[in-house]
């Protein structure tokens, strides 16, 4: 939603993530994220802000940029967000895939989405720099890199905290890869 005369609410994509992987990041923002500020689960935000009135364009866009498989991205290591703390995410597929979208979205970029892109997920935000020191020294302790597994692109409304969901785009079959008949 947005106010009369404003036009249709901004676009937000971010990257899907398999299931399990979306539930163990949620549940690390909900320990860490002040709860009175938590308004969308983890994500990897890919474009905070497109046309809102482009959603087919955007779309049309995004389907294309998802006909690649589905690909790994490691979680490795953590970062200071200031009053915040994020884990870091390095993935040469993810960076194409970002840089794709980017290209075909060029005219209605930000400033923030034409930002060298820095693909992170934050698990705190909106704490004193002390207790985010903090949560980042606990997360660094001993820190064991993993992998998660990206499997498309969700598209969502920014309704002025919340997001509203509009659709997911899987992320497309390897070459050689079955069709699931599931």
């Amino acid at each position: 939603m947005s106010a009369p005369g404003a036009g249709p609410a901004p676009l937000v994509l971010a990257l899907a993530l398999d299931d399990a992987d979306q539930r163990h990041l949620d549940e690390l923002r909900r320990r860490h994220f002040p709860p009175e500020r938590l308004r969308v689960g983890a994500h990897v935000t890919l474009f905070h802000a497109l046309p809102g009135e482009e959603l087919p364009a955007v779309l049309d866009a995004v389907r294309e940029a998802c006909r690649r498989p589905g690909f790994a991205v490691e979680v490795a290591g953590a970062r200071s967000l200031g009053r915040g703390t994020a884990l870091v995410l390095r993935s040469a597929e993810l960076d194409a895939l970002r840089a794709d979208l980017a290209g075909r979205f060029t005219p209605w970029l930000t400033r923030q989405d034409a930002q060298r892109f820095s693909a992170h997920v934050t698990v705190q935000n909106f704490v004193s720099p002390a207790e985010a020191r903090e949560l980042l020294a606990r997360l660094s302790a001993g820190f064991v890199p993993w992998t998660v597994r990206a499997t498309g692109v969700q598209v969502h409304r920014y309704l002025g905290g919340p997001w509203e969901a509009v659709e997911t785009v899987p992320l497309g079959r390897a070459p050689g890869e079955p069709v699931s008949r599931t």
